[in-house]
């Protein structure tokens, strides 16, 4: 039963980091290199760190991509 429980957590963990792969190829990050990517996040976590608007500006942005009205 453990098993079961470990392996449905690694495929969920999987699944999770695919997806978040699929994110940096729709922001058109594809070609850039691994350290430039970390880069970036780690600027961007920096700046929204009580920075509620710019939270909602990027997020407005984030679902317009995906084609979405508010969320």
């Amino acid at each position: 039963m453990a098993r079961t429980a470990t392996s449905d957590a690694r495929k969920k963990d999987t699944r999770e980091k695919i997806e978040l792969g699929g994110l940096i190829v729709k922001a058109g990050f594809r070609y850039e290199k691994r350290a430039l990517l970390l880069g970036l996040l780690i600027d961007a976590a920096g700046r929204l760190k009580g920075d509620q608007q710019e939270r909602l500006r990027l997020t407005a942005i984030g679902a317009a991509a995906f084609g979405e009205s508010d969320e």
